[in-house]
């Protein structure tokens, strides 16, 4: 059994299988509504009910209120139609956003290897080519674990049929500690995607800063490998924020592009090198490495951040003090499923993510 949802002001009608939420329904069929977390805990998919009836699902009191629910208001990732339905969405049409529709795949383990002590570099190979946009991420289910986990995409979507993933072991979490123990090559695993709208806009033409930290690096390093395959011109820069040099992984890739590429530049920062590390580059946090490159003065530029909540925040604060505005500024927060689980996920700071 389906039901009809149509989406106001749009008028656009999806077609919802029971038990299907309506922003799994909507990706699949090519309807981007609004979403951050996908599982009930930021509030960014919340979507105005003006007829019919529904499950609101298991969404957070956090990120769905009393208040809001008597308001027939609810998060289009945990709702679950119960006859037809109209509901009012926020839906942003970005010329620069490409809207590959989600679909499954099965998925080989082809390539399991160390890029630092936290973080496993894994490749999968896909029973059919997907199409992404670089800065996008995937779903991915492993065995025995309640749930999807969702990982970014590391590598350039000119690799047909290939999806590469940087997955940091998160201390007492199922999913990553499975990939980093248990996952073999070989294995197999169900995925779905591509999700998200963190994406390069490459109609405005102004010179790019990607600023990473951690495993936070794999959706830049998509987008920067992207960019330089088209053959486009602007002046790139990479600041990857790491705690000491056995961390900084994948240092070797783009000291070669600042060879390969004249636009390109490289700028790594450790905030607790070790001696052994004999580190002459910038010490301190990479939001720092930022303001002391460019003295403080960003305007005039598309900043891309990808990495935990605390990184975010701080390299927001940074940017915005050297004078860059908020429409040039775009963020993929990275949360594990504990972060939300502790009510700590949350909306972006900003519209645009």
């Amino acid at each position: 059994m389906s039901y009809q949802v149509t989406i106001e002001p749009i008028g656009t009608t999806i077609e919802v299988e029971e038990e299907q939420t309506i922003l799994d329904a909507a990706l699949r069929q090519g309807v981007w509504l609004p979403f951050a977390c996908g599982h009930g805990t930021c509030g960014t998919c919340k979507v105005q009910v003006t007829d019919g009836f529904y499950d609101v699902g298991e969404a957070s009191p956090f990120a769905l209120m009393d208040i809001e629910r008597d308001e027939n208001k609810v998060l289009a990732c945990c709702c679950k139609p119960q006859s037809d339905m109209v509901i009012e969405a926020d839906v942003d049409e970005d010329p620069d956003f490409l809207g590959h529709l989600v679909q499954d795949y099965q998925a080989e383990v082809i390539e399991i290897k160390d890029l630092s002590p936290t973080i496993k570099g894994i490749r999968l190979q896909l029973d059919r080519p997907i199409e992404f946009q670089a800065g996008q991420y995937i779903n991915v289910q492993f065995p025995d674990i309640e749930g999807t986990r969702a990982f970014s995409i590391a590598n350039s979507p000119s690799e047909v049929g290939i999806v590469e993933l940087h997955i940091r072991k998160v201390e007492g979490g199922a999913a990553t500690t499975y990939v980093h123990e248990q996952l073999a090559t070989g294995d197999q695993l169900d995925i779905s995607g591509p999700y998200g709208q963190f994406f390069v806009r490459k109609s405005d033409d102004q010179n790019a800063i990607f600023i990473a930290g951690g495993s936070g690096l794999s959706s830049p390093q998509s987008m920067i490998l992207d960019l330089l395959e088209s053959g486009d011109s602007r002046t790139i820069y990479l600041f990857q924020g790491a705690r000491d040099l056995a961390e900084l992984y994948n240092r070797e890739l783009f000291e070669q592009l600042v060879k390969d590429y004249p636009n390109f530049r490289y700028i790594p920062a450790l905030n607790a090198p070790k001696p052994e590390d004999q580190w002459t580059g910038f010490t301190g946090f990479v939001h720092d490495a930022v303001a002391d490159y460019f003295e403080n003065r960003c305007g005039g530029h598309k900043a891309y951040l990808c990495g935990p909540p605390i990184m975010i925040d701080s390299t927001i604060s940074t940017l915005m003090q050297s004078r860059l505005f908020e429409r040039d500024i775009h963020t993929e927060r990275f949360l594990s499923a504990a972060d939300g689980a502790a009510g700590q996920s949350r909306s972006a700071l900003f519209k645009h993510i």
